[in-house]
């Protein structure tokens, strides 16, 4: 006889505990997805608001009328943010320029050159730093759906199935099994589209971030190109 079909027969943990193997599998998988993409999201979180603080308090410092040696010192031998690591690095630039000697136009403009690849090798590390984890984002965000989707697909086919073995079409027969296929598609749209709105949000916060440290490096090259000029 066919069991009593109640509310409590489509609630979360039933219809996870009902479901054929492989659906369960799926279930689990996404379930894991999701949990990760949301380590992912709360740690960008927490980076990103970091790094545009201390970048704040740098620039400030920066903007103090303080001499640069004066604020590179401070910053310390081995700065975590990258603003204080350009600084010291486009400051160490000049002083080997300055102890080698700057002889004429030809070594002023390599000693241009040596800072502003100095500064980009520096661009380039922190963009890749910040930018870890959100392929993760879009591998969830793209996969999450297609995985539900297999899920569902897979269940439905078990669904069709038992009824040809019970001959029986009626919906009370069909409606669990298709509930328990529906459920792995509803799971892997709640893994997909938070990962979704992170990856854009994050791609143009680490955008940003990275214009930010260009402005800054080109305010460090016209500030030696500066400093040159007045040497002149």
């Amino acid at each position: 006889m066919d069991s009593v079909i109640t509310s409590d027969s489509f609630n979360v943990v039933t219809l996870f505990l009902r479901a054929d193997w492989v659906v369960k599998g799926v279930m689990l998988s996404l379930a894991a997805a999701s949990l990760w993409s949301w380590t992912i999201i709360l740690d960008k979180v927490f980076r990103f608001s970091a790094l545009n603080k201390e970048a704040n308090a740098f620039e400030d410092q920066v903007a103090s009328g303080r001499s640069l040696e004066e604020v590179a010192a401070e910053a310390g031998e081995r700065p975590s943010h990258a603003l204080p690591r350009m600084l010291q690095g486009a400051l160490k630039e000049w002083r080997d320029a300055r102890a080698k000697g700057l002889g004429g136009d030809g070594q002023v403009a390599f000693l241009i050159q040596r800072v502003d690849r100095t500064l980009d090798a520096i661009i380039a590390r922190e963009s890749a730093r910040v930018e870890d984890g959100l392929g993760a984002l879009a591998i969830v965000a793209t996969a999450s759906p297609f995985v539900g989707l297999f899920g569902t697909v897979w269940g439905i086919m078990q669904s069709f199935q038992a009824i040809a073995i019970q001959k029986n079409t009626s919906l009370a027969v069909v409606a669990p099994s298709i509930a328990e296929a529906l459920f792995a598609t509803a799971i892997g749209l709640v893994a997909a589209i938070p990962a979704y709105v992170a990856y854009n949000a994050f791609s143009t916060a680490a955008g940003k971030y990275a214009g930010r440290l260009e402005g800054f490096a080109d305010d460090l090259s016209t500030a030696i190109q500066r400093r040159l000029a007045e040497r002149g």
